[in-house]
Formats: structure tokens, sequence, C-alpha cells
């Protein structure tokens, strides 16, 4: 459920920044195949910050694509409620 929470973020987002809908698949690369800039990089990450709550580096020298990405953001996801679900125990 979270992959298509995600996915479809991501759909949005690149849609937004102008990437054609048909260029948008699991096996596309960021940077090869979308052709993203670091501006265009910088964006998607802050909007996953804001859409998702997560915040993801995007930022290096490998290429990634987007199934990579949508597992670094559940992961995050992950993290992220395992961190909150640690807060409230340590409450009892």
């Amino acid at each position: 459920m979270e992959t298509l929470k995600v996915m479809e973020t991501l759909k949005t987002t690149l849609t937004d920044l102008g990437i054609p809908a048909e260029m948008i698949h699991q096996d596309a690369l960021l940077r090869e195949d979308l052709q993203l800039d670091s501006t265009e990089t910088v964006e998607l990450a802050l909007a996953l910050k804001r859409m998702l709550g997560v915040s993801v580096k995007l930022e290096g020298r490998q290429d990634i694509t987007l199934a990579q990405l949508c597992d670094r953001v559940e992961i995050a996801m992950s993290a992220a409620a395992g961190g909150i679900q640690d807060k409230s125990a340590s409450r009892v």
C-alpha cells in the first residue's frame, strides 16, 4: 500500500516538474532517463518531505531508478514510524 502511495507521489511531482508521464516508470533512472538536473533533484526531495514527511538524500554520483527511490522513501517512512513508536513506548 505504501509503495503505491510513494510511487503516485513521485509521479505527481515529476509531472509537475515537466517530465512526460510516459517516461515515468519504476525502471527509469532519475538522471539518465528523466534528465533531472540538480535543481529538479532538490525539488523532488523537498516534495517528498512536504508530501510524505520524510527526508531522502538524492544527491550523489550514483543514478538510481524510481523503484530504488521508492524503496528509500519506504525505509525512511518505516524508520520515522518506528521512531514515533519508540517515543510512545518510552512514555509507558
